[in-house]
C-alpha cells in the first residue's frame, strides 16, 4: 500500500522565487472634457524580482504615456474632440506579456457659457389708427432703456404728410385732403447702440373731412287777401323756393295748409344759402315770389 503524505514547506527558504503569473488590470476612464485633466495607470501583479516595461497601442496624440509606470495622462484641447479607440496598454516583464482590454476615451466639448444679452429697450403705447384730413396726427411711445444708456430712434414707411423725431419717437404731422387712404406697415425702432427693441407695426387711415351741413328755420306769413283786396279764402299751401344763389333758387319744398307758420330746411351743405316763398290756392293760382332771404352754413 502507498500512503501519500502532506509535507508542509519551510518557512524560510534562502534564494526563494515567486512563480506569480504577470497580469495587469484597471478600468480606465472612458470620456474626458476637452480642457480637462486625464489620467489613467493600470495596476500590474508581477513577480518583485523582474523589471516591467510598458508599451501602448494607438496613444491618443493629446496623451502621454510613461513606459515605467503605464500611464496615460494629457489634457485634450477643443480641436481633440472625439473618440480615440482600440487603445491597448500592455506590460512586460521581459519574460511574458499581459496586456489589458482595448478600450475608448471620448473627447467632448466643453459647454460653453455664454454671458447674458443685455436687456433690450422696452417700448409701448398705442398709436392713434386714423386721423381726419385737415386735422394735427401725434404719437410718441413711450420708451425705457433699462440699462440706462441714452435712446435714439428710427421709422420705416412714414407717412409723406408726417414728420419725425429721432431723438423721442415722435411722429406728427397734418395730412391734407389729398391724402386720404391708408398707409400701412409703420415701424417704430428703439436702440441704445448694443441692443434695439421695435413697437408692432401699425397703420394709419387718413380720412376726409365729414360735409358740413346746417338748418335754416324760415318764418313764414300766409297772405289773407288777394291782389284785388277781396279777402283770400281758398289758401291751399306755400311753396318755398331756394338754391346757392339769389337768381337761381331752383329747389322747391311744398308746404301744405291753409295757414303755415315755418318750416325748417335741415341738411344744407356749407355756403350760402337763399329763399323765397309763395302761396297758392286750391284752384292753382301762385302768387309772386316774398323778398329773398339768405343765410350761410358755416
Amino acid at each position: 500500500m502507498i500512503v501519500a503524505c502532506a509535507l508542509a514547506a519551510p518557512s524560510t527558504y534562502a534564494g526563494q522565487r515567486n512563480f506569480r503569473n504577470l497580469s495587469i488590470s484597471g478600468t480606465p476612464p472612458t470620456s474626458v472634457t476637452a480642457g480637462q485633466s486625464y489620467t489613467f495607470t493600470p495596476s500590474v501583479n508581477a513577480p518583485r524580482s523582474r523589471t516591467l516595461v510598458y508599451a501602448i497601442a494607438n496613444q491618443p496624440a493629446w496623451a502621454s504615456f510613461s513606459t515605467a509606470t503605464g500611464q496615460l495622462s494629457g489634457t485634450p484641447g477643443a480641436t481633440s474632440v472625439g473618440t480615440y479607440s482600440n487603445i491597448v496598454i500592455a506590460v512586460s516583464d521581459g519574460t511574458n506579456t499581459a496586456t489589458l482590454n482595448p478600450f475608448s476615451v471620448q473627447v467632448v466639448a466643453a459647454s460653453t457659457t455664454l454671458s447674458a444679452p443685455a436687456p433690450a429697450p422696452i417700448l409701448s403705447g398705442t398709436p392713434p389708427t386714423s386721423v381726419v384730413a385737415g386735422s394735427a396726427y401725434s404719437f410718441q411711445p413711450t420708451a425705457s432703456d433699462p440699462s440706462g444708456l441714452t435712446l435714439s430712434f428710427s421709422v420705416q414707411n412714414l407717412p409723406a404728410w408726417a414728420a419725425f423725431s429721432i431723438a423721442s419717437g415722435q411722429i406728427y404731422g397734418t395730412p391734407t385732403s389729398t391724402q386720404t387712404g391708408t398707409y400701412a406697415n409703420i415701424v417704430i425702432s428703439a436702440s441704445d447702440g448694443t441692443t434695439a427693441s421695435s413697437m408692432p407695426a401699425f397703420s394709419v387711415t387718413v380720412t376726409s373731412p365729414p360735409a358740413v351741413t346746417g338748418t335754416a328755420v324760415l318764418s313764414l306769413t300766409p297772405p289773407t287777401q288777394n291782389t284785388d283786396g277781396s279777402a283770400l279764402t281758398n289758401l291751399a299751401g306755400m311753396h318755398i323756393y331756394y338754391g346757392n344763389s339769389a337768381s337761381s333758387m331752383t329747389q322747391m319744398i311744398d308746404v301744405p295748409g291753409t295757414a303755415p307758420t315755418s318750416y325748417t330746411l335741415s341738411n344744407l351743405a356749407s355756403g350760402s344759402w337763399y329763399f323765397a316763398a309763395t302761396a297758392y290756392t286750391t284752384d292753382g293760382l301762385e302768387s309772386s315770389p316774398s323778398p329773398t332771404q339768405s343765410k350761410t352754413i358755416s
